[in-house]
């Protein structure tokens, strides 16, 4: 007999299943049986047979216990059903259930993969259901993406194939638990005959036991014996259950019936029942205060099992008590079960409450929309992130666990829907913009090997700068074309660094050069005649233009050049406007050498803007004598007039010769 320490406890996470069997209440069943008891308050109505001294069979009672069991373990039964044919489906309760509905696809592969090598299949059934859904759904919604994508992309819908890896180590998974589990309910079936068959000769033996003449302490250990092996031979198919079990208790009665001649025996047997039962008791008032109320209602299963399969009846006198003890633990039970149930209703339905209203963010986020690339990424991050919420939420009543996660995939995919539209489009466009960057991609790749590097390299910052205001191509062709595009610039700007390298070095010469000469001008002295004097200092600058260009970090040695030369020239004594001309002389020197037409333009147009100016300042002051009648030529302010306009015409004549200068240029 199955000692009551040894009742398998449950372990791991609660598995909330609410099955229809289980939302009747056992105390309802419980009143029939107490209506029973008030009904026949003089004779015995608990599970037990009579005692010899009442003069009453054995088997009129056990009949009455039998059917009042019924009663109230129907819904234990109906719990156990699956237990009567495989007795693995218990141990489904200690394998934790995961939040499927919040892993990606190969999170829920791993998790069916490691379901399938470390557990019993015939205990994962439901995990498995519940992976398959969610694979199935999740991998549907994937698929209706790429399918999108590739219509976006100009493909034709029949066209369409895709395949995934883990789509297909998924099958692997799942084709491996289909057949474990094929070979398990084969194998089962074998052994659920062959214990039918073993439970069927137990039945046999115990009818040949009434008609066996020896020793009646023989026959009950031999009875002993035979109940032993009814327990332990193992579950039958579930068609032959109650016709079984009606005939083995049905022979069992008519053993006690026999039985009641020897009333020692049968004392004996009452007495070990009445321990047996009571430990039964204490353990389910045990898990009557347990917090664990799922865990407490499974071994509470356990024990109405044992109380109706493994034990017969008690002393008279015990037989209301202990029924009445168990009874009431039974119902602290299974009304703390029903009060689980309804607080786990009122969190699934808070759930569905958050759920519903990020469905209706989703919607307000697909509602608004947006206008550019940057615009929908945002949206696809806000969107992420309720996806995500979404999934971390947890479970919904079952009732509408499917139309929730419909209303829910739709309001995405509705979501992605008009995202793709935006992206048709804008695919459009990005043919436009790979057109025009082939385009540029032709002029670098014509151009890259041009020694015109003023022209060329204008050019080429040019197409750069084209090439950045452009936009996006297709994602296909983005890096292929950058690639053409950035391997002819960097041939080109490659080829010009080099010859600005080599440019470098001989205008670090000629500034280490034209240092040499700015030294030893300012030590040159004037001689006595004027005209030697001008003549050194053209040479001077002749040969400050032959040493050639400095860099251009370096070109502030110019200016201390003509500083030099204006220094000399002062000292001569010599015109204003002739010092001026030689200096403006050296500077369109500079100017040509540079072969840079645009310098020479825009001196050309400063000096005529100065004789512009110089001239409305002279008509200006003319204007301003006419003011002056009757006035005095040697009045202070009439002779400031006369004299601004004298040094005006001849600054005057200044900038006409240097315009003449520069005409000679052209």
């Amino acid at each position: 007999m199955s000692d009551i320490n040894n009742l398998p406890k449950a372990e791991g996470k609660e598995e909330i299943k609410k099955d229809a069997s289980h939302s009747d209440n056992v105390l309802e069943e419980n009143k029939s049986v107490e209506t029973n008891h008030s009904e026949t308050k003089d004779t015995p109505s608990v599970s037990e047979e009579k005692t010899i001294d009442k003069n009453e069979s054995a088997s009129d009672d056990i009949k009455n216990s039998d059917k009042q069991n019924d009663e109230v373990f129907n819904e234990i039964e109906d719990s156990n059903a699956e237990d009567a044919e495989d007795e693995g489906n218990k141990e489904r309760h200690t394998i934790e259930v995961k939040a499927y509905d919040t892993m990606s696809l190969e999170a829920l592969t791993i998790e069916l993969e490691r379901l399938v090598k470390n557990e019993k299949v015939q205990a994962i059934k439901s995990h498995v259901d519940g992976i398959n859904s969610e694979f199935k759904d999740k991998f549907q919604a994937l698929l209706d993406e790429k399918k999108e994508e590739f219509l976006n992309d100009g493909g034709d819908e029949i066209d369409f194939y895709y395949v995934s890896p883990i789509q297909k180590r998924y099958k692997e998974a799942y084709n491996n638990y289909r057949k474990k589990l094929n070979d398990h309910y084969q194998n089962l079936e074998k052994n659920l005959k062959q214990n039918l068959a073993d439970k069927l000769e137990i039945i046999e033996e115990l009818k040949g036991l009434i008609n066996v003449e020896e020793n009646i302490n023989t026959t009950y250990k031999h009875f002993k014996e035979l109940q032993e092996r009814w327990r332990t031979t193992g579950p039958i198919p579930r068609d032959k259950y109650n016709n079984a079990w009606n005939s083995y208790h049905h022979h069992v009665e008519m053993f006690y019936d026999f039985l009641h001649l020897n009333r020692d025996l049968r004392d004996l047997d009452f007495k070990h029942n009445l321990e047996r039962k009571l430990l039964i008791i204490e353990r389910a008032e045990e898990l009557a205060a347990d917090d664990n109320v799922m865990r407490a209602f499974r071994e509470l299963q356990e024990l109405h099992k044992m109380w109706k399969e493994e034990l017969g009846p008690v002393d008279k006198e015990h037989r209301e008590v202990i029924w009445e003890k168990f009874k009431a633990a039974t119902k602290k039970i299974n009304d703390k079960r029903q009060v689980y149930y309804q607080q786990i209703d009122k969190v699934y339905e808070k759930n569905l409450e958050k759920k519903l209203e990020i469905i209706e963010s989703i919607n307000a986020v697909t509602a608004q929309g947006a206008n550019s690339h940057n615009g929908w990424q945002k949206k696809i991050k806000e969107i992420e992130d309720l996806r995500e919420q979404f999934f971390n939420i947890g479970k919904v009543p079952r009732e509408v666990n499917e139309s929730t996660w419909a209303k829910f995939k739709e309001s995405v995919r509705t979501f992605n829907r008009q995202k793709n539209a935006f992206y048709k489009d804008l695919k459009k466009d990005q043919y436009t913009n790979l057109q025009k960057k082939l385009d540029l991609i032709k002029i670098a790749e014509d151009n890259k090997d041009s020694d015109d590097f003023e022209v060329t390299t204008a050019l080429m910052k040019k197409i750069q700068s084209d090439w950045k205001k452009i936009g996006h191509v297709p994602r296909k062709d983005s890096d292929k074309i950058w690639k053409r595009f950035k391997a002819a610039c960097n041939f080109y700007f490659d080829k010009l660094h080099a010859t600005r390298n080599a440019a470098n070095k001989e205008s670090l010469d000629a500034f280490n050069n034209k240092i040499a000469l700015l030294e030893t001008l300012k030590n040159l002295k004037p001689v006595a005649d004027k005209e030697k004097n001008v003549e050194s200092i053209k040479e001077y600058i002749n040969k400050w233009k032959d040493l050639g260009r400095v860099p251009n970090d370096k070109r502030y040695i110019e200016g201390k050049f003509n500083k030099a030369i204006e220094d000399f020239l002062t000292s001569l004594k010599m015109d204003r406007n002739e010092v001026e001309m030689i200096k403006f002389e050296n500077k369109l020197d500079i100017i040509n050498a540079s072969d840079d037409n645009k310098d020479l333009d825009n001196e050309r147009y400063f000096i005529r803007k100065k004789i512009d100016e110089v001239k409305s300042q002279i008509n200006q002051l003319e204007n301003n004598l006419q003011f002056f009648t009757n006035v005095e030529d040697d009045n202070p302010l009439v002779k400031e007039v006369h004299n601004n306009i004298k040094t005006h015409k001849e600054a005057l004549k200044l900038w006409k010769s240097k315009l003449s200068k520069i005409k000679e240029l052209y």
